[in-house]
């Protein structure tokens, strides 16, 4: 085996890894919405998460300001994810996990089409194509007219929607703001409207299921932290996809703890959403067929604001992505 197959292998495990402590935190978070707002949940999550932040922000030795280089586009990305924070939390606690997964997988179709307008991106016909194919994909999971729609399915596909623009806009200001810029300003600004919010929604918590939200915010750092090792370690072509993996973890976690069982349309859906999902992926990895990589270079899941987006931890380790993969 050779040393690129070989860190490439290590990496896509790292991944797997990784992944499979995301899924654990979204276990929780469908288990605690059962009984809390989700306002409540990102408040605690968010404040739980600052300790860990602090941390990491003390090892950047980067001397500056917290003023955004462009205020409006930080402004639109803040917004962006305090919005997928509130409709993720809320889809994950009403809905089947594997639905949720399914569902935001239509992310790497919506970067592309929001690549063209946000980085002058030129989108060839196969891309397109691709694109159309796994939006109606979408359509298999939620099945319109056939199944019982309710708010949960509108917050997924709005979460969707709002993490992909919070992609996309950190992949047009990220090489220019600050770290800390793109750390703090969706989890402060997260704190303060559900700090605003909780009066109305506030129950008391106990001890365990604070533990559990304490639980939450260790499982994705240290999540976060797998997937800088298997960025350094693979190229993105080969890690990207392993974000897939979920939906494997979304039907064991379903069965075991929540009795939901995911029916062949659901998985027929899923796999329209990442055949075309990884198509993409092929495609902007080719030489030539990409100018900007979008989807490449969205590091992980959707940015919620409530614990650090992994693609400015990826920078403050020291590495700077490389250009095209």
């Amino acid at each position: 085996m050779s040393d690129s197959s070989g860190s490439n292998l290590k990496g896509a495990l790292i991944a797997l890894v990784g992944f499979g402590l995301f899924a654990t935190h979204d276990v929780i978070v469908k288990t605690l919405g059962a009984t809390y707002a989700p306002f409540q949940i990102i408040f605690f999550s968010v404040l739980l998460s600052f300790p860990i932040v602090m941390l990491m922000l003390m090892r950047d030795t980067t001397s500056d300001t917290l003023i955004p280089r462009h205020p409006w586009w930080t402004a639109l990305r803040t917004g962006s994810a305090v919005v997928t924070g509130m409709c993720v939390f809320y889809a994950f606690a009403t809905l089947p996990l594997a639905q949720v997964y399914a569902i935001i997988f239509a992310m790497p179709l919506l970067i592309t089409v929001l690549s063209v307008p946000i980085l002058g991106e030129r989108v060839g016909l196969h891309r397109w194509g691709a694109v159309a194919v796994g939006l109606a994909g979408v359509l298999v999971v939620i099945r319109p007219g056939t199944a019982e729609l309710n708010l949960g399915h509108l917050a997924a596909l709005t979460g969707a929607c709002t993490g992909s623009l919070v992609s996309i806009i950190v992949r047009k200001i990220g090489h220019a703001e600050r770290n800390q810029v793109l750390l703090l300003y969706p989890m402060m600004a997260n704190f303060a409207v559900m700090a605003s919010i909780m009066p109305f929604v506030y129950r008391p918590m106990e001890f365990e299921h604070l533990a559990l939200i304490g639980a939450m915010a260790c499982l994705a750092s240290v999540a976060g932290l797998l997937m800088i090792r298997a960025y350094k370690a693979a190229d993105a072509a080969i890690v990207a996809p392993m974000q897939y993996s979920q939906m494997v973890w979304a039907a064991l976690y379903g069965t075991l703890i929540f009795g939901e069982s995911t029916d062949r349309l659901t998985w027929i859906g899923a796999g329209i959403i990442i055949a075309s999902g990884l198509y993409i992926v092929l495609r902007e990895s080719l030489g030539g067929r990409s100018n900007s990589t979008p989807v490449l270079r969205t590091r992980s899941r959707a940015d919620t604001g409530t614990t650090p987006r992994i693609s400015a931890l990826f920078r403050m380790s020291g590495r700077t992505p490389p250009r095209r993969n």
